[in-house]
């Protein structure tokens, strides 16, 4: 008795969870912390089957426990899963397990540590919450500007301009300001302007009648009326033709359409957004853009910046995505290795974030490890054999987050200064330290 009563000691002054079972998998003894995480008492415990006391989202189909005596290995090191305590509620563990045999070396039973990460679950939420929203994660601080202004944008009626480069967010940018708006219960139609040719394009956002060509046997609506009492979100408008411009003018104009066939206008009761990877006003001055129609669309207009402008979004956004996969895949991928780190932050992203996703979901298929190491990574991305790229040092990176600060505002040093919150003479001293010159600006 004196025996056991040490044990009891020794396992109470653990900070983790520990509990034993025997052969029949009946728990013989349970700690403090097993108590105080799982919400039962330990004379509640002691004799219960396990599954009935650690209810896991693995003791049914992959009992970590289990594959530990079955193979007289640790099946799990610390391996994060939920348990559901004695209030019902999910909290998030992690779990080791281990072989207990008695002096002669004969299994007797198992052990299994678990630690509440309750606390790591709520400072992860805590800080991606601040860097996100509304699905849109960034620490950038152009990006943070319009997260600052979207409520306000969404509340309004006014038509909205999304412009950026492919892969930049330009549709969760458009979800969050019709989620956001007051017709957030009505629908939300997505329609990509350039994915279909003109003639089609035409009939899918106004709808048809019957007879109106030969096909057409009955009455079809188009997007336009599927999105009455919500948004309507017309992707890549630059690539519109002249003659539809027209009437998308008209929609915007007078708030009117007519389905192909009809002989009365149809009122529109819908909120438009569009998005561009083309530079509109660019467009306009070539004369392939109409100008009445480009000042219409363009009432409220939110540019995203590239990834490559906002580099250090890189390690929060592969944090996110092998979240993701992890949880779509069954993995438990903890992250990527430093060189691969090096490699992205120093890729350019010509496909922006859905090319940084894109790369981890590859990198997923190949990687058996915990790890995503550079030959998990697409083939133009693998470091050459004839030019190994040495990783960024500190300097460096510092050196590379100031250009691309000072880019972004257009080299001036005060709002640069301001938004690194660093004093100006801070700035000055760094640039001179790291050699960086603003361009020459040209003179005509």
């Amino acid at each position: 008795m004196r025996i056991k009563k040490r044990e009891d000691v020794i396992l109470d002054s653990i900070a983790e969870g520990v509990f034993t079972v025997d052969l029949t998998w009946k728990i013989t003894s349970f700690n403090r912390a097993a108590e105080k995480i799982t919400g039962i008492p330990r004379q509640e415990a002691i004799g219960r089957p396990c599954s009935d006391v650690f209810r896991a989202n693995i003791c049914e189909a992959d009992c970590a426990l289990r594959r530990t005596m079955e193979t007289g290995k640790p099946a799990l090191a610390n391996k994060a899963i939920y348990i559901v305590n004695a209030r019902g509620e999910r909290i998030p563990v992690s779990v080791s397990t281990a072989i207990l045999r008695d002096q002669g070396g004969k299994i007797i039973g198992g052990v299994e540590i678990f630690r509440d990460l309750s606390l790591v679950e709520e400072l992860r939420k805590e800080l991606e919450g601040r860097y996100s929203f509304a699905d849109i994660l960034s620490q950038n601080h152009e990006m943070h500007r319009l997260f600052d202004i979207l409520p306000e944008v969404a509340r309004s009626e006014s038509t909205v301009l999304i412009e950026g480069e492919s892969g930049t967010g330009k549709e969760l940018f458009a979800r969050a300001i019709h989620n956001l708006s007051p017709r957030c219960q009505g629908p939300l139609i997505v329609v990509n302007c350039g994915a279909l040719p003109d003639t089609l394009l035409e009939s899918e956002l106004f709808g048809y009648k019957a007879g109106a060509f030969t096909d057409a046997k009955r009455d079809k609506p188009g997007r336009f009326a599927l999105a009455e009492g919500g948004t309507i979100f017309l992707d890549e408008i630059g690539d519109v033709s002249p003659a539809l411009q027209v009437r998308l003018l008209r929609v915007l104009q007078e708030g009117t359409y007519e389905p192909l066939g009809a002989t009365r206008p149809v009122k529109a009761d819908v909120r438009v957004v569009t998005a561009t990877n083309k530079d509109l006003a660019e467009l306009v001055k070539r004369g392939e853009f109409r100008q009445d129609l480009y000042y219409r669309v363009n009432v409220v207009k939110l540019s995203l910046p590239p990834l490559r402008q906002r580099r250090e979004d890189i390690p929060l956004l592969v944090d996110h995505f092998i979240t993701r996969f992890n949880r779509l895949r069954g993995k438990d991928i903890t992250g990527v290795s430093p060189e691969v780190l090096n490699i992205l932050m120093k890729h350019d992203f010509p496909g922006n974030v859905r090319e940084l996703e894109n790369i981890i979901e590859h990198s997923f298929v190949l990687c058996r490890g915990k790890l995503i190491l550079p030959e998990h990574l697409p083939d133009y991305l693998q470091p050459s054999q004839a030019r190994v790229s040495p990783p960024l040092t500190l300097n460096e990176l510092e050196a590379q987050f100031i250009v691309d600060a000072l880019r972004r505002n257009g080299w001036n040093r005060i709002a640069t200064a301001k938004e690194l919150g660093i004093h100006q003479t801070t700035l000055w001293r760094k640039m001179k330290r790291f050699g960086i010159q603003p361009p020459e600006r040209k003179t005509n």
